[in-house]
Parts: C-alpha cells; structure tokens; sequence
C-alpha cells in the first residue's frame, strides 16, 4: 500500500500534500485503517520534518472530519446498551476539562484505535473545540513516535530491525490465534 501512496503522490507532485491530507481524512473517515502507511510515504516523498507535519495536519484534519461526521450521522447510537460500559460511557458523558484529558490521554497512547475515540466523543457531549484541542495536542507524541518508528524501518537501523522484528511476532501471533479459533470453532460444530 505505501508503494502505492508513493506513486501517486510522485506523480502529482503539485498536488501531493494535498492528496496526502485528503487520503489521510479518507483513513479517519474510515477509522479502522491504520495511517502508518502514509506516515511512511509521507516521509519517503516530503522528508523526514516536512512528511511529519503533513502527516499531523492531515491526522488533526481528518479527526475534524470525522467528528463532524460522526456526531451528524451517528448522534442516536449513544442510547446503545453497548455505550453503557464505564469506560465508554464516561467518555460519551465527558465535557469541560474531563473531555479534554480523557481525549489527551487516549490520544497519546500509541496503540488506541484513533477511530474509535472519535466516534465515542463525536456522539456523546463532547464540546467541538475541546476535541480539537484535545485531539491536536495528543495526536503529536503518537504521531511523532510512529515518525520514529517508521523512519528506524525505512533506515534499516538496528532499531528499525528491532521493531520490524516485533511487529511481524506481533502479527504471527495474532494471525495463529485467529487460525487456533477458527480450527477451535469448526470442531466445535
């Protein structure tokens, strides 16, 4: 996929920070797929500083988006009893200063579906400004950790090495325990 991306933003090159933002918006829209391949990309064609802060406005923009999306498409889904665990309905009921470092603090973390936090704050009482404030502020340690990460790989560096080395575990080991579940469910029937 990221050979892709390179492609055609090499090809439009006068349009490519624009294709890149919008591609990026497209992502959040869809909030399950993972941006880290036009994090690399973005930094294979703009650089390691310029790729990064394109990368940021489009993950900030597309948040924006998708919020907006969200909140007008999805609003009535907050009554769901699936919305009525602690954790998530504090999130969905969050506004003020609560909204924001909830947002902030899951933001920051890595590895939480950015996605998931949008649609839940998108359709419970959080205040626009204060998820875009929020979600700026905590997109950049994730985002620049990502950089990092996917510079280390395409640099080849031992530490690229390294994390290449533990997302393909990562991955084998959840792809032979979704295989075990399958083999597991089958025999069951």
């Amino acid at each position: 996929m990221e050979e892709q991306v390179i492609s055609i933003l090499a090809t439009y090159e006068e349009l490519a920070v624009v294709i890149s933002i919008l591609l990026n918006i497209i992502i959040s829209i869809l909030g399950f797929v993972p941006s880290v391949f036009l994090t690399a990309a973005n930094i294979a064609i703009f650089g390691l500083v310029q790729g990064t802060i394109i990368s940021l406005i489009g993950e900030v923009m597309g948040a924006v988006v998708s919020f907006i999306l969200y909140r007008k498409g999805f609003s009535r889904f907050s009554k769901s009893k699936f919305f009525s665990h602690p954790k998530i309905s504090r999130l969905l009921h969050a506004s003020g200063k609560e909204a924001f470092l909830l947002i902030l603090s899951l933001r920051i973390m890595p590895f939480m579906p950015s996605g998931v936090v949008t649609f839940i704050a998108a359709i419970g009482t959080t205040p626009f400004f204060v998820f875009v404030a929020a979600s700026t502020v905590g997109k950049i340690p994730a985002l620049l950790l990502e950089v990092y990460s996917v510079n280390q790989v395409i640099q080849w560096t031992w530490q690229g090495k390294v994390i290449f080395a533990a997302v393909s575990i990562l991955l084998l080991g959840w792809l032979w325990k979704r295989i075990r579940n399958i083999e597991l469910s089958g025999k069951s029937s």
